[in-house]
Protein backbone atom coordinates (compact mmCIF):
# COMPACT_ATOMS: atom_id res chain seq x y z
CA UNK A 1 0.00 0.00 0.00
CA UNK A 2 1.31 3.43 -1.17
CA UNK A 3 -0.06 7.18 -0.90
CA UNK A 4 -0.50 8.10 -4.71
CA UNK A 5 -2.61 11.07 -4.83
CA UNK A 6 -3.46 14.07 -1.94
CA UNK A 7 -7.06 16.29 -2.22
CA UNK A 8 -7.24 19.06 -0.46
CA UNK A 9 -10.88 20.88 -0.01
CA UNK A 10 -11.49 24.34 0.73
CA UNK A 11 -15.31 24.15 2.62
CA UNK A 12 -16.88 25.75 5.34
CA UNK A 13 -18.45 24.38 8.55
CA UNK A 14 -21.63 26.68 9.19
CA UNK A 15 -20.02 30.20 8.63
CA UNK A 16 -16.44 29.52 9.13
CA UNK A 17 -13.95 28.31 6.55
CA UNK A 18 -12.46 24.65 6.95
CA UNK A 19 -9.36 23.39 4.98
CA UNK A 20 -9.92 19.16 4.65
CA UNK A 21 -7.19 16.56 3.23
CA UNK A 22 -7.58 13.32 2.05
CA UNK A 23 -5.10 11.07 0.86
CA UNK A 24 -5.38 8.17 -0.78
CA UNK A 25 -3.60 4.72 -1.48
CA UNK A 26 -3.19 2.84 -4.79
CA UNK A 27 -5.29 0.25 -3.35
CA UNK A 28 -8.41 2.49 -2.32
CA UNK A 29 -8.21 3.58 1.10
CA UNK A 30 -8.76 7.31 1.98
CA UNK A 31 -7.54 9.09 5.02
CA UNK A 32 -8.75 12.19 6.15
CA UNK A 33 -7.38 15.13 7.93
CA UNK A 34 -8.68 18.90 9.05
CA UNK A 35 -6.43 22.28 9.54
CA UNK A 36 -6.68 24.87 12.15
CA UNK A 37 -7.20 27.98 10.23
CA UNK A 38 -5.19 30.46 12.09
CA UNK A 39 -5.60 32.37 8.74
CA UNK A 40 -4.71 32.94 5.87
CA UNK A 41 -6.25 29.68 5.03
CA UNK A 42 -5.92 30.02 1.39
CA UNK A 43 -1.52 29.99 2.10
CA UNK A 44 -2.59 26.29 3.08
CA UNK A 45 -3.02 24.92 -0.28
CA UNK A 46 0.37 25.57 -1.47
CA UNK A 47 2.17 24.82 1.76
CA UNK A 48 0.24 21.15 1.84
CA UNK A 49 1.18 20.72 -1.94
CA UNK A 50 4.91 21.13 -0.94
CA UNK A 51 4.51 18.22 1.87
CA UNK A 52 2.98 15.79 0.03
CA UNK A 53 6.06 15.99 -1.98
CA UNK A 54 7.94 14.15 0.84
CA UNK A 55 4.40 11.89 1.43
CA UNK A 56 3.96 10.56 -2.16
CA UNK A 57 4.73 6.99 -2.67
CA UNK A 58 5.29 6.05 0.86
CA UNK A 59 3.84 3.45 3.03
CA UNK A 60 1.20 5.41 5.59
CA UNK A 61 1.29 3.30 7.92
CA UNK A 62 4.54 4.39 9.34
CA UNK A 63 3.09 6.99 10.92
CA UNK A 64 5.74 8.28 13.21
CA UNK A 65 8.18 8.32 11.03
CA UNK A 66 6.90 9.85 8.04
CA UNK A 67 5.34 12.82 10.46
CA UNK A 68 8.92 12.86 11.87
CA UNK A 69 10.25 13.55 8.83
CA UNK A 70 7.54 16.46 7.63
CA UNK A 71 8.98 18.13 10.77
CA UNK A 72 12.39 17.59 10.43
CA UNK A 73 12.76 18.67 6.63
CA UNK A 74 11.62 22.63 7.69
CA UNK A 75 15.33 22.92 9.68
CA UNK A 76 13.43 25.54 11.34
CA UNK A 77 10.65 24.62 13.84
CA UNK A 78 7.73 24.98 11.97
CA UNK A 79 4.44 27.67 13.24
CA UNK A 80 1.14 27.85 12.77
CA UNK A 81 0.03 27.01 9.35
CA UNK A 82 3.52 24.44 9.25
CA UNK A 83 1.98 22.62 11.87
CA UNK A 84 -1.92 23.00 10.80
CA UNK A 85 -0.92 21.55 7.79
CA UNK A 86 0.94 18.76 9.24
CA UNK A 87 -1.80 18.16 11.57
CA UNK A 88 -4.03 17.08 8.87
CA UNK A 89 -1.45 15.44 7.19
CA UNK A 90 -1.26 12.98 10.32
CA UNK A 91 -5.06 12.80 10.65
CA UNK A 92 -4.81 11.23 6.89
CA UNK A 93 -2.18 8.94 7.89
CA UNK A 94 -3.08 7.49 11.16
CA UNK A 95 -6.77 7.10 9.22
CA UNK A 96 -5.09 5.17 6.44
CA UNK A 97 -3.31 2.55 9.04
CA UNK A 98 -6.02 2.13 11.20
CA UNK A 99 -8.54 1.36 8.11
CA UNK A 100 -5.59 -1.14 6.66
CA UNK A 101 -6.15 -3.21 9.73
CA UNK A 102 -9.56 -2.78 9.68
CA UNK A 103 -9.92 -1.34 13.60
CA UNK A 104 -10.83 2.28 15.13
CA UNK A 105 -7.36 4.53 15.72
CA UNK A 106 -7.84 4.14 19.44
CA UNK A 107 -6.94 0.47 19.15
CA UNK A 108 -3.68 1.35 17.23
CA UNK A 109 -3.19 4.11 20.55
CA UNK A 110 -2.95 1.33 22.83
CA UNK A 111 -6.57 0.75 22.82
CA UNK A 112 -9.35 2.79 25.13
CA UNK A 113 -9.18 3.46 28.71
CA UNK A 114 -12.99 4.96 28.93
CA UNK A 115 -16.25 3.77 27.47
CA UNK A 116 -17.20 7.51 26.38
CA UNK A 117 -16.17 10.55 25.47
CA UNK A 118 -17.24 13.68 27.86
CA UNK A 119 -17.77 16.74 26.15
CA UNK A 120 -19.08 20.59 27.09
CA UNK A 121 -21.09 22.85 25.27
CA UNK A 122 -19.55 25.97 23.66
CA UNK A 123 -22.02 28.53 24.19
CA UNK A 124 -19.04 31.32 23.94
CA UNK A 125 -21.39 34.42 24.82
CA UNK A 126 -22.28 36.01 28.48
CA UNK A 127 -26.10 35.88 28.02
CA UNK A 128 -28.18 36.89 30.94
CA UNK A 129 -28.76 34.72 33.86
CA UNK A 130 -32.54 33.51 32.08
CA UNK A 131 -31.91 33.28 29.26
CA UNK A 132 -28.62 30.89 29.51
CA UNK A 133 -30.19 28.82 31.82
CA UNK A 134 -33.20 28.55 29.23
CA UNK A 135 -30.26 27.17 26.70
CA UNK A 136 -28.36 25.28 29.26
CA UNK A 137 -31.60 23.40 30.27
CA UNK A 138 -32.49 22.98 26.49
CA UNK A 139 -28.93 21.83 25.21
CA UNK A 140 -29.41 19.18 28.52
CA UNK A 141 -32.87 18.01 27.13
CA UNK A 142 -31.80 17.75 23.66
CA UNK A 143 -27.94 16.47 24.42
CA UNK A 144 -27.68 15.48 28.15
CA UNK A 145 -24.73 18.16 28.40
CA UNK A 146 -24.51 19.44 32.16
CA UNK A 147 -21.02 21.25 31.19
CA UNK A 148 -20.96 24.31 29.37
CA UNK A 149 -18.62 27.20 28.22
CA UNK A 150 -18.98 31.24 28.39
CA UNK A 151 -17.59 34.68 27.93
CA UNK A 152 -16.67 36.43 30.90
CA UNK A 153 -17.11 39.29 29.21
CA UNK A 154 -20.35 41.58 30.73
CA UNK A 155 -19.68 44.95 30.04
CA UNK A 156 -16.30 46.56 27.62
CA UNK A 157 -12.95 45.81 29.32
CA UNK A 158 -11.47 48.97 27.21
CA UNK A 159 -13.85 51.50 28.12
CA UNK A 160 -14.96 50.67 31.98
CA UNK A 161 -12.99 50.87 35.26
CA UNK A 162 -11.27 47.29 35.56
CA UNK A 163 -12.62 47.05 39.36
CA UNK A 164 -15.74 47.53 37.36
CA UNK A 165 -15.13 44.96 34.77
CA UNK A 166 -14.32 42.46 37.50
CA UNK A 167 -17.32 43.02 39.46
CA UNK A 168 -19.22 42.73 36.65
CA UNK A 169 -18.46 39.45 35.80
CA UNK A 170 -18.20 38.22 39.22
CA UNK A 171 -21.67 39.14 39.84
CA UNK A 172 -22.70 37.65 36.71
CA UNK A 173 -21.45 34.15 37.63
CA UNK A 174 -23.40 34.69 40.79
CA UNK A 175 -26.31 34.91 39.23
CA UNK A 176 -25.66 32.47 37.00
CA UNK A 177 -25.32 29.81 39.90
CA UNK A 178 -29.07 31.17 41.51
CA UNK A 179 -30.15 30.61 38.24
CA UNK A 180 -29.10 27.28 36.69
CA UNK A 181 -29.41 23.52 38.10
CA UNK A 182 -26.44 23.30 40.73
CA UNK A 183 -25.26 20.07 38.68
CA UNK A 184 -24.29 22.73 35.91
CA UNK A 185 -20.14 22.63 35.59
CA UNK A 186 -19.50 26.31 33.59
CA UNK A 187 -16.11 27.15 32.55
CA UNK A 188 -15.21 30.81 31.34
CA UNK A 189 -12.64 31.95 28.45
CA UNK A 190 -11.07 35.12 28.87
CA UNK A 191 -9.79 35.16 25.11
CA UNK A 192 -6.07 35.99 25.66
CA UNK A 193 -7.46 39.37 26.19
CA UNK A 194 -5.79 40.78 29.46
CA UNK A 195 -2.30 42.19 29.22
CA UNK A 196 -0.95 41.99 32.78
CA UNK A 197 -0.80 38.64 35.05
CA UNK A 198 -2.25 40.36 37.84
CA UNK A 199 -5.55 41.87 36.29
CA UNK A 200 -5.83 38.43 34.92
CA UNK A 201 -5.64 36.96 38.94
CA UNK A 202 -8.26 39.64 40.02
CA UNK A 203 -10.56 38.17 37.79
CA UNK A 204 -10.42 34.71 38.08
CA UNK A 205 -10.35 35.13 41.91
CA UNK A 206 -13.13 37.40 41.47
CA UNK A 207 -15.16 33.65 39.22
CA UNK A 208 -13.15 31.49 41.88
CA UNK A 209 -15.89 31.35 44.87
CA UNK A 210 -18.87 30.38 42.24
CA UNK A 211 -17.13 27.21 41.31
CA UNK A 212 -15.37 27.61 37.18
CA UNK A 213 -15.00 24.38 35.93
CA UNK A 214 -11.83 26.21 34.91
CA UNK A 215 -10.14 29.94 34.32
CA UNK A 216 -9.28 29.63 30.04
CA UNK A 217 -6.67 31.32 28.40
CA UNK A 218 -6.53 35.09 30.43
CA UNK A 219 -3.32 35.78 29.03
CA UNK A 220 -1.53 35.70 25.57
CA UNK A 221 0.62 32.42 25.40
CA UNK A 222 4.08 34.43 24.50
CA UNK A 223 5.94 34.57 27.61
CA UNK A 224 5.24 31.19 29.20
CA UNK A 225 6.72 32.20 32.54
CA UNK A 226 4.14 34.78 33.32
CA UNK A 227 1.36 31.81 33.93
CA UNK A 228 3.62 30.48 36.61
CA UNK A 229 3.56 34.02 38.13
CA UNK A 230 -0.82 33.85 37.45
CA UNK A 231 -1.13 30.99 39.14
CA UNK A 232 0.57 31.52 42.22
CA UNK A 233 -2.26 32.76 44.11
CA UNK A 234 -5.10 32.11 42.06
CA UNK A 235 -7.89 30.30 43.54
CA UNK A 236 -9.52 28.66 40.69
CA UNK A 237 -8.39 26.06 37.74
CA UNK A 238 -6.52 27.25 35.06
CA UNK A 239 -6.86 26.17 31.30
CA UNK A 240 -4.88 27.07 28.53
CA UNK A 241 -2.49 26.03 25.55
CA UNK A 242 -4.54 26.06 22.57
CA UNK A 243 -2.42 28.46 21.20
CA UNK A 244 0.62 26.61 22.11
CA UNK A 245 2.87 24.39 19.71
CA UNK A 246 4.33 21.11 20.50
CA UNK A 247 5.83 19.09 23.50
CA UNK A 248 8.70 21.92 23.63
CA UNK A 249 6.23 24.86 24.86
CA UNK A 250 3.69 22.59 26.36
CA UNK A 251 6.78 21.35 29.11
CA UNK A 252 7.96 25.03 29.90
CA UNK A 253 4.55 25.54 30.57
CA UNK A 254 4.09 22.21 32.86
CA UNK A 255 7.73 23.63 34.42
CA UNK A 256 6.78 26.68 35.67
CA UNK A 257 3.21 25.08 37.12
CA UNK A 258 1.77 27.53 34.45
CA UNK A 259 -1.57 25.39 34.36
CA UNK A 260 -4.26 22.67 36.19
CA UNK A 261 -5.81 21.67 32.78
CA UNK A 262 -3.50 21.90 29.47
CA UNK A 263 -5.56 22.73 26.43
CA UNK A 264 -3.88 21.49 23.25
CA UNK A 265 -5.60 21.75 19.80
CA UNK A 266 -5.17 18.05 17.73
CA UNK A 267 -5.18 20.44 14.58
CA UNK A 268 -2.84 22.53 15.39
CA UNK A 269 -0.13 20.68 17.37
CA UNK A 270 0.74 18.75 14.73
CA UNK A 271 -1.66 16.16 15.23
CA UNK A 272 -2.66 12.92 17.38
CA UNK A 273 1.36 11.72 17.48
CA UNK A 274 2.05 15.18 18.66
CA UNK A 275 -0.53 15.38 21.07
CA UNK A 276 0.04 12.02 22.75
CA UNK A 277 3.06 13.28 23.70
CA UNK A 278 1.89 16.40 24.98
CA UNK A 279 -0.63 14.52 26.93
CA UNK A 280 2.30 12.16 28.36
CA UNK A 281 4.23 14.62 29.40
CA UNK A 282 1.20 16.76 31.78
CA UNK A 283 0.28 13.07 32.97
CA UNK A 284 4.24 13.36 34.39
CA UNK A 285 3.19 16.74 36.09
CA UNK A 286 -0.26 15.17 37.28
CA UNK A 287 -2.52 17.79 34.95
CA UNK A 288 -5.21 17.20 33.32
CA UNK A 289 -6.39 17.37 29.17
CA UNK A 290 -9.02 19.61 27.98
CA UNK A 291 -8.45 19.75 24.43
CA UNK A 292 -9.24 22.74 22.54
CA UNK A 293 -11.48 22.00 19.88
CA UNK A 294 -13.81 24.42 17.99
CA UNK A 295 -13.24 23.36 14.74
CA UNK A 296 -15.97 20.83 13.07
CA UNK A 297 -16.92 17.12 12.88
CA UNK A 298 -13.97 15.88 11.56
CA UNK A 299 -11.57 17.23 13.95
CA UNK A 300 -13.98 15.83 16.59
CA UNK A 301 -13.62 12.65 15.48
CA UNK A 302 -10.10 12.87 15.56
CA UNK A 303 -10.71 14.21 19.38
CA UNK A 304 -12.51 10.96 20.09
CA UNK A 305 -9.69 8.53 19.63
CA UNK A 306 -7.54 10.80 21.44
CA UNK A 307 -9.61 11.20 24.23
CA UNK A 308 -10.25 7.71 24.32
CA UNK A 309 -7.22 6.26 24.29
CA UNK A 310 -5.19 9.24 27.18
CA UNK A 311 -4.91 8.58 30.75
CA UNK A 312 -5.52 11.77 31.67
CA UNK A 313 -8.01 13.08 29.34
CA UNK A 314 -10.79 15.40 31.33
CA UNK A 315 -13.41 17.18 29.07
CA UNK A 316 -14.00 17.60 25.32
CA UNK A 317 -14.46 21.35 24.04
CA UNK A 318 -17.70 20.59 21.31
CA UNK A 319 -20.05 22.38 18.70
CA UNK A 320 -22.78 21.01 17.42
CA UNK A 321 -22.15 20.18 13.55
CA UNK A 322 -26.48 21.59 13.14
CA UNK A 323 -27.42 24.79 15.13
CA UNK A 324 -25.91 28.01 15.92
CA UNK A 325 -23.44 29.95 13.89
CA UNK A 326 -20.30 30.40 15.26
CA UNK A 327 -19.84 34.10 17.67
CA UNK A 328 -17.64 34.58 20.26
CA UNK A 329 -18.38 37.65 22.94
CA UNK A 330 -21.68 39.78 23.02
CA UNK A 331 -24.53 38.95 25.39
CA UNK A 332 -26.94 37.10 23.55
CA UNK A 333 -27.53 33.65 22.70
CA UNK A 334 -26.66 33.08 18.86
CA UNK A 335 -29.85 32.74 16.92
CA UNK A 336 -28.74 32.46 13.46
CA UNK A 337 -28.36 28.53 12.43
CA UNK A 338 -26.48 27.00 9.96
CA UNK A 339 -25.28 23.12 9.37
CA UNK A 340 -21.90 21.39 8.63
CA UNK A 341 -22.65 18.95 5.79
CA UNK A 342 -19.00 17.31 4.87
CA UNK A 343 -19.14 14.91 7.76
CA UNK A 344 -22.38 12.33 6.73
CA UNK A 345 -22.11 10.94 10.33
CA UNK A 346 -20.84 12.87 13.16
CA UNK A 347 -20.40 12.09 16.57
CA UNK A 348 -23.31 14.04 18.62
CA UNK A 349 -23.64 13.65 22.30
CA UNK A 350 -25.77 11.51 24.06
CA UNK A 351 -26.01 12.07 27.90
CA UNK A 352 -23.71 14.58 27.31
CA UNK A 353 -21.16 12.06 26.49
CA UNK A 354 -19.71 10.88 22.72
CA UNK A 355 -19.79 7.15 22.46
CA UNK A 356 -16.98 5.14 21.00
CA UNK A 357 -17.74 3.33 17.16
CA UNK A 358 -15.91 0.01 17.64
CA UNK A 359 -17.06 -1.76 14.73
CA UNK A 360 -16.11 1.32 12.38
CA UNK A 361 -12.73 1.54 11.40
CA UNK A 362 -10.24 4.54 11.22
CA UNK A 363 -11.79 7.61 12.52
CA UNK A 364 -15.56 6.02 12.43
CA UNK A 365 -17.04 8.67 10.41
CA UNK A 366 -18.11 9.03 5.89
CA UNK A 367 -16.87 12.22 4.16
CA UNK A 368 -19.06 13.78 1.87
CA UNK A 369 -16.92 15.22 -1.11
CA UNK A 370 -19.77 16.93 -2.91
CA UNK A 371 -20.93 18.55 0.10
CA UNK A 372 -17.66 19.83 0.49
CA UNK A 373 -17.59 20.98 -3.06
CA UNK A 374 -21.29 22.28 -2.98
CA UNK A 375 -20.58 24.66 -0.05
CA UNK A 376 -17.71 26.24 -1.39
CA UNK A 377 -14.91 28.46 0.85
CA UNK A 378 -16.09 31.09 3.05
CA UNK A 379 -13.65 34.21 4.23
CA UNK A 380 -13.94 34.58 7.76
CA UNK A 381 -11.23 36.76 9.43
CA UNK A 382 -10.78 37.91 13.15
CA UNK A 383 -11.82 41.05 14.43
CA UNK A 384 -9.73 43.20 16.09
CA UNK A 385 -11.10 45.44 18.71
CA UNK A 386 -9.92 49.21 19.20
CA UNK A 387 -9.55 51.33 22.49
CA UNK A 388 -10.92 54.24 22.95
CA UNK A 389 -7.82 56.17 22.43
CA UNK A 390 -7.69 54.26 19.01
CA UNK A 391 -4.54 51.43 19.76
CA UNK A 392 -5.75 48.08 18.66
CA UNK A 393 -6.20 45.24 21.76
CA UNK A 394 -6.08 41.50 21.94
CA UNK A 395 -8.65 40.06 19.84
Amino acid sequence: MKIDRMRVFMTRDKDRPRVIVALDTDDGLTGWGECYNHGPDKALPPLLDYLYGFLSGQDPTRVEYLVNLLIQQSRFPPGALGLAAISALDHCLWDLAAKAANVPVYKLLGGEVRDRIKVYAGVYTAPDAPAAREEFDRLKEEWGFTAFKLSPWRIDMHAHRWGNVVKASADYFRSLREAVNDEYEIAFDAHAKIFEPIAARQLGNALAPYDPLFFEEPLRPENIEAWGDLKQGLNCTLATGESLYNRNEFLRLLQVKGADLIQPDICVVGGISEMRRIATLAEAFFVGVAPHNPMGPLATAVNVHFSAAAQNFRILEYRLPKGQAYVYGGLDVEKRQGETRYVVDPYLPKDGYLELRPDRPGWGVEMDEKAMEEEGYIHWQRRVPKRPDGSYAFA
